[in-house]
């Protein structure tokens, strides 16, 4: 005897599931390193604050520094584990993030970053490199040093201009070359901190 057709039921399927819309940046992005730099009406030199202190720190804390803020922007930085490098501030530097390196003697040296999801014109998220300050063994930075950083922060982040205020960092061994635009600064492989300090 044949079973009854009325009994068979027709297995669902289950429908799929739509595929999110992208707006704009994710934070799950790999993130293009910029240097904020000053608009001519703020400064005529139109300098770059956080290149400038970088490029002034010694060799081994600059190679560091930049193998650091790869290792940031490409894991990405929500996501980076990376032994005390790379720190989010809290109290009023809520929203920023410290780039943390000791040089000889024990000095500090510092870069403070912002991340800009709403950046036009590009189409990953951006890690800005704002300013850069440092300090004597076991000291703070002073009330008015932090308050000098987020100035520069709300230079950077003002409605009244384009946001459009950054330079690319120029090529380096440990930074390949950069298109003109839309270029993202990656490596194939994570490089190793303590490499690049060597």
């Amino acid at each position: 005897m044949s079973p009854d057709p009325r009994d068979r039921r027709k297995a669902k399927r289950p429908a799929p599931k739509p595929t999110p819309v992208r707006t704009g940046p994710s934070p799950d992005d790999v993130h293009d390193i910029v240097y904020f730099q000053r608009h001519k009406a703020d400064d005529p030199t139109k300098s770059s604050p956080g290149r400038d202190a970088l490029n002034a720190y010694p060799a081994k804390v600059r190679a560091t520094m930049r193998a650091a803020l790869i290792a940031v922007a490409t894991a990405p930085p929500k996501r980076f584990t990376g032994g005390g490098y790379w720190e989010a501030m809290k109290g009023d530097m809520t929203g920023w993030f410290e780039l943390r390196v000791d040089g000889p003697g024990r000095h500090h040296y510092r870069l403070f970053c912002l991340l800009d999801y709403n950046a036009k014109g590009v189409d990953k998220p951006l890690l800005v490199v704002i300013d850069g300050r440092d300090k004597p063994f076991r000291t703070t930075l002073s009330d008015a040093d932090y308050a000098a950083v987020r100035k520069l922060g709300d230079e950077y982040a003002s409605a009244t201009r384009a946001r459009s205020q950054w330079i690319r960092p120029a090529p380096s061994p440990l930074l390949p070359a950069v298109a003109p635009s839309g270029a993202q600064v990656r490596t194939r492989q994570r490089p190793s901190l303590e490499a690049a300090a060597r």
